[in-house]
């Protein structure tokens, strides 16, 4: 069974470049377009214009963290229903439980495989 992913706009929040090439690489090879952003004020700037179908977004950023970030996508009439993936590089109880109550959808540990980023994709896409 083969995923299909295209036209899929996969927007990845991340202020590490090396995370943000990875996650493009790897959702582009399975047909998604991608829309990269820096921090949280990158992709609030972003969000508007792309609409994104998901969005992956790293917790720990300068100026506007995930937590924050994720908060105001959620408040956003226009984007409440888009799924949220928090990423982070800590596998806490507290950060899970952190972005459950921000609305988050789902919580992947950096380095993430490219099973567990398209698993994500498909049980909040096509679930």
């Amino acid at each position: 069974m083969t995923d299909n992913f295209q036209d899929l706009k996969v927007m990845v929040i991340d202020d590490s470049k090396t995370i943000r090439r990875t996650a493009e690489t790897l959702l582009k090879k399975a047909g998604c377009e991608v829309i990269t952003a820096t921090d949280g004020f990158d992709a609030l700037a972003k969000i508007a214009d792309s609409r994104p179908n998901i969005i992956f977004v790293d917790i720990m950023m300068p100026r506007l963290d995930g937590y924050q970030t994720c908060a105001l996508i959620k408040n956003n009439s226009a984007f409440k229903e888009t799924p949220v993936i928090m990423l982070s590089s800590k596998d806490g109880l507290f950060d899970k439980a952190k972005g459950r109550i921000v609305g988050s959808d789902e919580y992947l540990t950096k380095p993430f495989s490219k099973d567990e980023l398209l698993g994500a994709i498909r049980q909040h896409i096509n679930g």
